[in-house]
């Protein structure tokens, strides 16, 4: 190791009570950004390189330092300091250790605030290519579970009430489309977020012949920055992160409400394999809910992220304010959450046991083909109003006697309305269902084709 010059203390830091260091340092959590900073920094070095600005050994040396901290903090082996406050100082002090003077030429040109700027940038641009991934996951295991079942039937519901027969397909289906306007979220705030805040320096930009389009390129950036202000004062990308999250979680939350539900003894649509259910500590028989209630609580974390950040910058004049620093440990408990959450429910929905013939008799023990009846007494041109208004006497009779629609003899059908044939007493679920014959409809041809170019979504998004 280099005889080591002087020593990097942190600018910020030196003199203040121990209790203000603790209150004020960030090490604690920002070392998560550690690959991001490292990058940054050694694209930074070699830009400062080839545009001449220090020496290219010097350049070299920073490099080799740099690649010799990450491995060490892949290791395990940094030497994390909390005087240090953050994990820029904490790289540079390590460096200087390691290489000498030549470390206190990598800051050149560049400032903390746009530094950071940059390293969370590249942070959010990576957790949107991971959620997009994980929802990627999660939309490929509703077509395996939609595909499993692709016959069964169930009942649609509006207000909690049963309404009308679909194919579980379907209804699954529709959780696939919310995702993939969520994954349309993420890919929307990556594209935002990829832009170079590196030089524009504390808030001013630098006096310095940078080459921005260099450290752009090597860092994965399509552009820079274009104003230096705006640079280090933006965190829109944070909160388009924790909106597309939430948004997100939303839905995915939906469907945990319905799992809960039909894993219910009400229902008992689905059965929750062991692996993703809890017991009781007095009650053996119990199989709870646990990774779907858990989902469902842990929505609401993401939201409060969401406000907390929404909070923070609502009052903040130009440029960087040390309230930025707030901006991390809930992105990252979001990023934690949300792909965690996608990740679980991708190995979940697979393993649930569906039970189509129950969900079948729930479509058919019901009152739900009287839209059906009133779409056949219109194709006998009878006025839908007029329909609706005799469908709605005959299930009140149903109900007053106890009987099923099915149950219903042409007879009785014919007390309501002389319309009424023999064919109506062939109006079955799955007539109904393949009646739905229209784009985004129930009718099986349509799901089928649904599924295919659900699949052929997923292949393009690869």
């Amino acid at each position: 190791m280099p005889e080591r010059k002087g020593r990097i203390d942190s600018p910020t830091a030196r003199g203040l009570d121990e209790r203000a260091l603790k209150y004020t340092a960030s090490i604690a959590y920002d070392r998560r950004l550690y690959r991001h900073d490292l990058a940054g920094s050694i694209a930074h070095a070699r830009m400062l390189a080839k545009q001449g600005i220090i020496a290219g050994d010097d350049a070299e040396s920073i490099v080799r330092g740099l690649d010799e901290i990450r491995d060490e903090i892949e290791r395990g082996e940094f030497p994390f300091r909390e005087e240090l406050e953050d994990i820029h100082l904490n790289i540079e002090a390590r460096l200087q250790e390691k290489i000498g003077e030549g470390a206190g030429r990598l800051h050149t040109a560049r400032s903390r605030n746009d530094q950071i700027a940059t390293d969370m940038r590249l942070f959010a641009m990576e957790a949107c290519d991971d959620a997009v991934l994980g929802i990627r996951g999660m939309q490929a295991a509703l077509l395996d579970l939609a595909d499993a079942n692709q016959g069964a039937v169930m009942p649609g519901y509006t207000h909690l009430q049963r309404a009308q027969p679909v194919l579980f397909a379907h209804h699954l289906l529709a959780y696939f489309e919310m995702l993939d306007r969520d994954s349309g979220r993420f890919r929307d705030c990556r594209s935002r977020a990829d832009e170079l805040p590196l030089g524009a320096g504390a808030l001013a930009g630098s006096p310095y012949p940078l080459d921005r389009e260099f450290v752009a390129s090597e860092l994965g950036f399509s552009r820079v920055s274009r104003n230096s202000i705006d640079a280090v004062a933006d965190r829109d990308f944070v909160v388009e992160f924790h909106a597309s999250a939430a948004t997100a979680m939303m839905h995915v939350s939906r469907l945990a409400e319905e799992i809960v539900l039909w894993s219910s003894d009400e229902f008992s649509f689905v059965c929750l394999p062991d692996a993703f259910a809890t017991g009781s500590s007095i009650m053996p028989q119990k199989r709870n809910p646990d990774v779907a209630e858990l989902a469902r609580g842990r929505t609401g974390r993401v939201y409060g992220n969401l406000m907390a950040i929404l909070t923070t910058l609502k009052g903040l004049p130009l440029a960087y304010n040390r309230d930025l620093q707030e901006d991390k440990q809930p992105l990252f408990d979001t990023v934690d959450t949300v792909l965690s959450t996608l990740e679980t429910f991708a190995a979940l929905l697979p393993a649930l046991q569906v039970d189509g013939e129950r969900m079948e008799a729930a479509a058919r023990n019901s009152y739900m083909l009287a839209t059906d009846l009133a779409d056949y007494l219109v194709l006998k041109r009878t006025p839908f109003r007029q329909a609706h208004q005799i469908i709605g006497e005959l299930v009140r009779y149903a109900e007053g006697e106890g009987k099923a629609l099915s149950g219903l003899s042409l007879e009785e059908y014919r007390r309501f309305s002389p319309l009424f044939d023999d064919d109506v007493l062939t109006l079955d679920v799955h007539a109904s269902i393949a009646a739905r014959d229209v784009p985004g409809g129930t009718a099986p041809p349509r799901v089928t084709e649904a599924l295919r170019a659900a699949r052929e979504r997923l292949r393009e998004v690869a």
